[in-house]
C-alpha cells in the first residue's frame, strides 16, 4: 500500500535523513521517505498497523506534525528565528563591551551564555531530544550525530576553556546560516507553490441554458463548461463554440498567445485573454497536465541522483567520523607535548565546527529539486533526479516521425480508386489503434465483420465474406499484391480485396512549425547527433523530414525493430529518445533518457518516459537539456567546492591558524555559498 502524509516543521535534510531511517526500520514498513523540501513523507507498507506505528512515529519525531490539508500558500517570515537571534545580539553586544573593557568578568561570561542560549535554545533543544530518540526500537548513534550536536558542543568546548565570546559566537553565527538556508529552501517552495496556482479552484458548469459554479475536481469526461476571459482553462478541454486567444505561458513558458477555434484542445492551467468560450471537458482535471506537472514535480524528490545518493550516505558516515576524529585530536597530541590540553582542545573544537556537512546535504538536494522546477516551469516534467543527471550526459537524440516531429493530425489528402476505396477503408481503420485511422471517417456503408491489426503493417479484416486488407506496402507485399511505391511526400495507405489491389489513399500531415529550430538548438546545446526512427519509407520519410537538421534516417522499421536501432545509435553516446505512441515505448525502455508527448503521448509512453513534454511543444526540449547541464554542474561545484574550501579550513584549524569564531564563520560561509550557488538554477533558461 501507499501513501503520502503531508507534514510541516521537519527542519532539516539531515532530519529527513534520520526520519527515513527510523521509519524503514519499522516491522511492515517497505520504504520510507521524508522529503524536507515538499514536507511530505512518502509510505510503502503492507498493513495498516504498520501505517499506524509510522504515523505515530512521525508525529513524535522532534517538532514535526502531521497536517490534514495542505495550506494555501503564504510567506513564511522566520519570526521565531528572528527573535531568537536579535535576542542573543542583544545580549552579546554588552557582554562583549564589559569583556573589551576588562570589567565584571562573571557578569560578561553570564551575558555571553545567556546569549548563547538565546540564539541557540533550539539547537540544544534539539539534542536533549535526540538522546531518547537514540535508543527507540534500538541503538541508533547516528541520531544524535548531527549538526545540532556538533554545535553545541563547539559551544561548550569554547566555554569550558575560557573562550566565552567565542561559544556565543559560535551558536549566533550557526543560527544566521540556519535562517538564511532556511529563507532559500522556502523560496524553492514558493516555485511549487506557484505551480499550484496554475490549477483552477471552481469551474463554471453549464446544464442547458443554467451556469453552476462547481470545484474543478468535480468536472468529469462530457462536462460542458463556460470559460470566461481572464478565467484558467480548469480541465483539460475541447471548444465547442467561439474563438479566443489563449496564455499558454504557465505551461510552454513562452510569452504568445495562441489563437484556437471551435475543435481545438484547451490544456489546463492556460489563460483565456479573448472572448467567452464553451468547451467539453476531456479528461477530469486530476489527469490533465497541470496535475501532472504538480504531481511529478512533488514526487521527483523521491528519486535521487548519483550524487544525491552519495552524499545522502556521506553525511551518516561523515558525522560519526569528524566526531571521533575531534576527539582523537583533543586527547592524542596533548599527550606527547607536556598535557597541553588548552591548545588542542580549541583546535579539536574548531575541527568539528568547520566539518559540519550541511552545505553538502542541503545544497545538492536542493539544486536538484530546483532543476525539476525549473523545469517544469517550461512545461517539461521531470520524473526524478535521475533523469536530469542522464539528459545532462545525451550525446544523441532520436525522433519518432509520425505524432512527435509532425503535428500528427491526419486528414484525407487523395483517394486513387474511387470512394469505395475511401468506405472500405473507412470501415476497417475504426478498430484500428493508430493515429492514422483518425483521418477517416466510417459511412457505415460497409459492415465489418472481423478484424485483426498487424503491428507495423496494417489492418486486415472480413466483410461481406472477402478479405479486405488496409495498411503499407509491406502489408501488401505479405500477401503477395503487387503495389509500386508512389512519390508522394504524404503517407500512402493502400487498400486490397481477396488479394486484389483496389486503390491507395494519401493521408496528409504536417511538420511541426517549431521542429526545425528545436533540432538546431538542441545541437547548439550539446546534441552530436540527431536521428529519426519510423516505420514510413525511406523515400516519403526524407521527403517529409526534408530541411531538418537530421543525421540519420532509420526508415521501415517494425516496432520490435526500433529498440535494435537505438541499441546501435547507443554506440555514439547516451541517447535520449522523443516519442508519443504505444509502439514507442520498447524504444523509452532502451533509451538511457526518454521524453513523452504529454497533450498527445499515449498513456503508456507517459508511464515509460523519464520527462513529459506537457504541452507538447518540442521547443522545451533544448531548454530541459541546458537546465539538465546547468543543474548538474551546480551540483558538482557544489561539492568539490565545498569540499575542497573545508578542507584548507581545517588543515589551518590543527595549526591553529583560526579562532573558533572564524571557524564557524567559514562553515556558515560555505553553506550560503552554495546554498546560493544552487539558487541560480532559478534563473532563465535560453
Amino acid at each position: 500500500m501507499h501513501k503520502v502524509v503531508r507534514i510541516k516543521n521537519l527542519d532539516c535534510a539531515n532530519c529527513a535523513a534520520e526520519l527515513s531511517e527510523e521509519l524503514s526500520a519499522i516491522e511492515g514498513v517497505e520504504s520510507a521517505f521524508a522529503d524536507f523540501i515538499n514536507q511530505r513523507v512518502t509510505l510503502e507498507y503492507t498493513s495498516e498497523e504498520a501505517f499506524s506505528k509510522a504515523v505515530y512515529h512521525i508525529s513524535h519525531f522532534e517538532e514535526v506534525e502531521i497536517i490534514e490539508n495542505v495550506p494555501k500558500s503564504k510567506k513564511d517570515r522566520h519570526l521565531k528565528e528572528i527573535l531568537s537571534i536579535c535576542a542573543g545580539a542583544a545580549l552579546f553586544v554588552p557582554a562583549l563591551v564589559l569583556q573589551l573593557s576588562g570589567m565584571a568578568y562573571w557578569v560578561s561570561f553570564g551575558l555571553f551564555l545567556a546569549a548563547t542560549l538565546a540564539a541557540g535554545w533550539e539547537v540544544l533543544y534539539r539534542v536533549a531530544m535526540n538522546f531518547p530518540r537514540m535508543f527507540r526500537g534500538g541503538f541508533h548513534p547516528s541520531v544524535l550525530l548531527d549538526e545540532a550536536l556538533l554545535m553545541s558542543v563547539a559551544a561548550a568546548g569554547a566555554f569550558a576553556i575560557g573562550e566565552n565570546m567565542e561559544g556565543a559566537v559560535v551558536m549566533i553565527l550557526y543560527q544566521i546560516g540556519e535562517l538564511l538556508q532556511n529563507i532559500a529552501v522556502g523560496s524553492s517552495r514558493g516555485a511549487i507553490a506557484r505551480l499550484a496556482a496554475l490549477q483552477s479552484d471552481t469551474a463554471i458548469r453549464l446544464n442547458g441554458e443554467s451556469q453552476t459554479e462547481v470545484p474543478s475536481e468535480e468536472l468529469a469526461a462530457g462536462d460542458v463548461v463556460l470559460i470566461r476571459k481572464g478565467d484558467r482553462v480548469p480541465a483539460d478541454c475541447r471548444i465547442l463554440a467561439g474563438q479566443t486567444s489563449l496564455d499558454t505561458k504557465s505551461l510552454t513558458g513562452e510569452a504568445y498567445y495562441r489563437e484556437v477555434g471551435a475543435g481545438d484542445e484547451l490544456l489546463a492551467g492556460c489563460v483565456n485573454e479573448g472572448s467567452a468560450v464553451r468547451a467539453e471537458v476531456l479528461r477530469p482535471a486530476s489527469q490533465s497536465a497541470v496535475a501532472k506537472i504538480l504531481d511529478l514535480v512533488e514526487n521527483a524528490s523521491a528519486k535521487k541522483a548519483k550524487p544525491e545518493k552519495f552524499i545522502t550516505k556521506f553525511a551518516r558516515i561523515y558525522t560519526p567520523v569528524v566526531v571521533l576524529l575531534a576527539v582523537l585530536i583533543a586527547v592524542f597530541p596533548p599527550l606527547w607535548q607536556g598535557y597541553n590540553f588548552s591548545v588542542w582542545i580549541p583546535r579539536a573544537l574548531n575541527f568539528l565546527v568547520i566539518s559540519c556537512p550541511c552545505a553538502l546535504i542541503i545544497s545538492v538536494p536542493l539544486t536538484y529539486f530546483s532543476g525539476v522546477g525549473t523545469l517544469a516551469r517550461y512545461g517539461v516534467l521531470a520524473k526524478g533526479a535521475v533523469g536530469l543527471d542522464v539528459l545532462a550526459k545525451v550525446k544523441v537524440a532520436a525522433f519518432d516521425k509520425t505524432g512527435t516531429l509532425t503535428e500528427g493530425k491526419f486528414s484525407v489528402a487523395n483517394v486513387i480508386g474511387g470512394d469505395h476505396v475511401l468506405e472500405l477503408a473507412a470501415a476497417v481503420e475504426k478498430f484500428s489503434s493508430h493515429p492514422l485511422a483518425e483521418a477517416f471517417t466510417d459511412t457505415g456503408a460497409v459492415k465489418v465483420e472481423s478484424c485483426e491489426e498487424i503491428a507495423g503493417m496494417g489492418m486486415s479484416a472480413v466483410a461481406d465474406g472477402k478479405r479486405i486488407l488496409v495498411g503499407n506496402k509491406r502489408l501488401m507485399n505479405e500477401y503477395g499484391i503487387a503495389a509500386e511505391d508512389t512519390e508522394s511526400e504524404n503517407l500512402t495507405v493502400y487498400v486490397a480485396r481477396e488479394n486484389e489491389l483496389l486503390g491507395r489513399i494519401e493521408i496528409a500531415d504536417r511538420l511541426r512549425p517549431e521542429a526545425a529550430e528545436t533540432l538546431g538548438s538542441l545541437k547548439d546545446a550539446g546534441i552530436e547527433r540527431v536521428a529519426v526512427l519510423t516505420g514510413d519509407t525511406r523515400s516519403r520519410a526524407e521527403c517529409a523530414l526534408a530541411g531538418l537538421p537530421v543525421d540519420t534516417i532509420c526508415a521501415q522499421l517494425l516496432p520490435e525493430e526500433k529498440p535494435l536501432r537505438a541499441a546501435d545509435l547507443k554506440a555514439d553516446g547516451a541517447l535520449m529518445y522523443v516519442g508519443d505512441g504505444v509502439n514507442d515505448t520498447p524504444v523509452m525502455a532502451e533509451s538511457d533518457v526518454a521524453f513523452a508527448m504529454g497533450g498527445l503521448g499515449s498513456d503508456a509512453a507517459i508511464e515509460a518516459s523519464d520527462f513529459v513534454l506537457a504541452s507538447d511543444r518540442l521547443s522545451a526540449l533544448p531548454k530541459a537539456v541546458r537546465a539538465a547541464k546547468k543543474t548538474r554542474r551546480i551540483v558538482l561545484e557544489n561539492i568539490v567546492g565545498s569540499i575542497a574550501v573545508k578542507a584548507a579550513l581545517l588543515a589551518f584549524s590543527l595549526f591553529g591558524f583560526i579562532p573558533p569564531w572564524a571557524a564557524i564563520f567559514g562553515d556558515v560561509g560555505v553553506m550560503l555559498l552554495a546554498v546560493l550557488n544552487s539558487m541560480r538554477m532559478r534563473a532563465k533558461i535560453k
